[in-house]
């Protein structure tokens, strides 16, 4: 097959990544098992920062300079070095390299382990812990303050808590004949989950999507969904009367949040994993080397984008500041409109600096922040977001095997790799 400029190996899928994706819980657990371990040397100082060669985008932007005191603009060190972390810190992370495996709220940043534990944003001081707190692969997903977990009992029901303090202060159980629900998306009115409906001899075929009522845990609706359809891979995010996921099968299912009722689904013609982004009344997917936006109300499409040549695909988007921002796998980052699909600007300087094609993003303090797969050139890529130019990259040098994932609370930015988690500063 052909292949792009200078492919590097952190365009490849990762493994962790297809583990992640493909199942859950404690099927996920064990196939960890055996896999090559996390570096485990109880370091609790700041790492190293690496960078990149800081080359500009299109526009032949320049990278940021130093001030007074030695640190650069938007929070880099001297000529576009990356900024020493504020703090690192060994964790209990367990993750599949899956974007909701890391949140930050309520003063604290939590990575997916076990006990789940709650860093203090400021001093990376462990704030509580929870033993049992989530399951392993599972979403961690924030929703009206409240941070949801599926119960690590396997006891059938699921659990909001205080993100600054820990404590529970919501549960919900789905009924007796339902096995593992799982949250996948949440609003302010209520959480939506998953669970596998049982059958008599306590096997599963069919799998069951649901509503609870965020304040009283009480079931709103639930629907059974098609035989064939899975409740592991599974993509969902929440606008307005829209629930929207995707999963494995390659469909593109969109339900009213109000009934439950499936209001239109596509089969796409290819797959990212699942990934996709949500604007206003638009879900954008990349399918290959095309990008579609399809209307949320009935489905149908209303822009679309391809990429240069036909063996280059998209990957993952994100829309930050009604900006929708995503590269392809051959190392082009654009920066699109997403009302209409046009172009604000097109960049090369990920090429140009050989990194690592990006596949998360969080903005803080003026800065784009990337998070890629493991790869000596990857790590947490900062990039200027009116032009697409490369600021600076930081990179633990662990080697570890696990793909980096980002958070932000707006006064800093966390990184997470492996079991290292950094906090730098915005």
């Amino acid at each position: 097959m052909a292949m792009g400029r200078d492919s590097v190996p952190g365009d490849r899928f990762s493994r962790r990544r297809a583990l992640r994706l493909a199942g859950g819980g404690l099927t996920l657990a064990v196939l960890a098992v055996g896999a090559a371990g996390c570096r485990e040397d109880g370091s609790e100082v700041g790492g190293s920062g690496g960078s990149g060669d800081g080359a500009s985008g299109g526009d032949k932007a320049t990278t940021g300079g130093t001030g007074k005191d030695g640190a650069g603009k938007d929070g880099a060190g001297k000529d576009g070095q990356a900024p020493e972390p504020l703090w690192t810190k060994t964790t209990s992370a367990l993750t599949y390299g899956d974007n909701d495996e890391l949140v930050a709220a309520g003063g604290v940043v939590i990575a997916s382990g076990e006990p789940l534990a709650a860093l203090n944003a400021t001093s990376g001081k462990e704030q509580w812990s929870l033993k049992d707190g989530a399951v392993p692969g599972a979403p961690m997903l924030l929703g009206k303050g409240t941070l949801y977990l599926a119960s690590a009992g396997y006891d059938g029901t699921v659990a909001g808590y205080d993100p600054a303090s820990g404590k529970e202060t919501w549960r919900s159980h789905l009924g007796k004949e339902y096995r593992q629900p799982r949250p996948i998306a949440a609003d302010d009115e209520q959480l939506y989950v998953v669970a596998e409906i049982l059958e008599a001899d306590g096997s599963s075929k069919t799998n069951v999507i649901a509503a609870l009522n965020s304040t009283t845990g009480r079931l709103a609706w639930k629907e059974q969904r098609d035989r064939g359809t899975e409740e592991n891979g599974i993509h969902a995010q929440v606008e307005g009367r829209h629930l929207v996921y995707t999963d494995f099968k390659k469909n593109l299912t969109v339900r009213d949040t109000a009934t439950g009722k499936q209001v239109w689904t596509h089969r796409t013609t290819k797959t990212n994993y699942g990934f996709f982004a949500v604007y206003k009344d638009l879900v954008i997917v990349p399918q290959g080397p095309k990008l579609q936006a399809f209307s949320l109300a009935d489905g149908s499409a209303k822009w679309s984008v391809e990429t240069a040549e036909s063996y280059v695909a998209f990957k993952e988007p994100a829309v930050l500041d009604d900006v929708l921002y995503i590269a392809d796998s051959d190392r082009t980052l654009r920066a699109l409109d997403p009302r209409t699909g046009k172009k604000i600007w097109q960049s090369d300087s990920l090429a140009d600096a050989k990194l690592t094609v990006p596949r998360q993003y969080v903005k803080a303090g003026g800065l784009l922040y990337a998070a890629t797969d493991l790869d000596e050139q990857g790590g947490v890529i900062a990039i200027d977001p009116k032009t697409g130019a490369v600021r600076w990259t930081f990179n633990d040098k662990s080697g570890d095997y696990h793909a980096w994932l980002v958070a932000t609370d707006g006064k800093h930015v966390f990184a997470l790799h492996g079991t290292k988690l950094h906090a730098l500063p915005v």
